[in-house]
């Protein structure tokens, strides 16, 4: 007796968490095989369906990105029986990996977390947070639920990005900001270990209290960076952006590093090297970053692509861009 095959199929990366699996087998099976095992392991059970199949029917789900090991037993001993006696030679491991989750349950979580500007209420029935396997199929089929912007004084270039169920910066960012405070790497990406955390944090009610800020760097003359915290704007300041040959790109990003102090390095138009000391740092498009440097004046275009600021502007920016925080640059 061999194994035919397993579904899902190994090497996938496609498959829902909450999918059935199933092992066909090239000969009749015997009632009360012994069943095959899963790593790592979520509720369900094993049954025969047919003469050939083995299935088990998950009651909980994998986390996204899960690398799923099916192994059938095999041996003289313990292998897989078929209906005439014959077992499964050798047993049979085989691994496929779980798909993404949805992003609409991504973003429902971060609003009930308060990493969101947006909050979210469920309209059907209430599902609680301690019920693991119930959030965790949830993860693949999401509640219905409304999401509302918990203030109203946010400006058109941050409200025009949210889109329900879309994966773009503005998740992103609130994504980046969950990862921060929860000491995960800080990327952006949907890992098993961020799921992992989101439930937990749901679990155990550990929300966001810092709430949520957005900045805009304006190059209309005179330019300027203006912030926002929690739908208030708290901050505003004569800003330099990048020369027409270095210029800072129009966009909306998230800040990925940040650093009390740095030496930023490189070369300028002339082919020159630099090497600057800057303070308040946050990065938030490849090597653009917020920051201060000493200038005779800002409102104009001076830097080679940074955003720069005054020494106490700086400082006082500083507080408000955490990893995660949009910034949008126009003009």
């Amino acid at each position: 007796m061999t194994v035919s095959s397993v579904t899902p199929a190994p090497g996938s990366s496609t498959t829902p968490g909450t999918s059935p699996i199933t092992v066909t087998f090239s000969d009749r099976l015997a009632a009360g095989v012994t069943d095959p095992t899963l790593s790592p392991t979520i509720p369900g059970s094993w049954a025969l369906r047919g003469n050939h199949h083995l299935t088990f029917t998950p009651t909980g789900a994998f986390l996204p990105g899960t690398q799923v090991t099916v192994t059938v037993p095999g041996g003289p001993q313990h292998g897989v029986r078929a209906l005439d006696g014959a077992r499964l030679a050798t047993t049979v491991s085989d691994q496929y990996t779980v798909g993404p989750g949805s992003t609409v349950r991504l973003q429902q979580m971060l609003s009930l977390l308060g990493y969101s500007p947006l909050s979210w209420a469920s309209t059907g029935t209430a599902m609680p947070a301690s019920d693991t396997a119930a959030q965790q199929l949830a993860i693949f089929s999401p509640p219905s639920g409304t999401f509302t912007w918990r203030n109203t004084g946010w400006p058109a270039s941050l409200t025009s990005l949210w889109q329900q169920g879309t994966y773009n910066v503005f998740t992103q960012g609130l994504v980046m900001e969950f990862e921060a405070d929860h000491g995960l790497t800080v990327n952006g990406t949907p890992s098993v270990g961020l799921w992992n955390d989101l439930l937990t944090a749901l679990a155990s009610n550990q929300v966001n209290t810092g709430g949520y800020n957005y900045a805009l760097a304006s190059k209309v003359l005179p330019e300027t960076l203006t912030i926002w915290a929690d739908g208030q704007q708290v901050f505003q300041s004569l800003a330099n952006t990048g020369i027409p040959v270095r210029p800072t790109d129009d966009g909306t990003f998230p800040v990925y590093a940040r650093y009390r102090n740095q030496v930023m390095q490189g070369t300028n138009p002339n082919g020159t090297p630099y090497a600057d000391p800057v303070q308040y740092v946050a990065y938030f498009n490849g090597g653009d970053a917020v920051h201060y440097i000493p200038r005779a004046t800002y409102g104009f275009p001076q830097s080679l692509g940074c955003v720069e600021l005054p020494l106490a502007q700086a400082a006082q920016a500083w507080g408000y861009l955490a990893y995660g925080t949009l910034v949008t640059v126009t003009g």
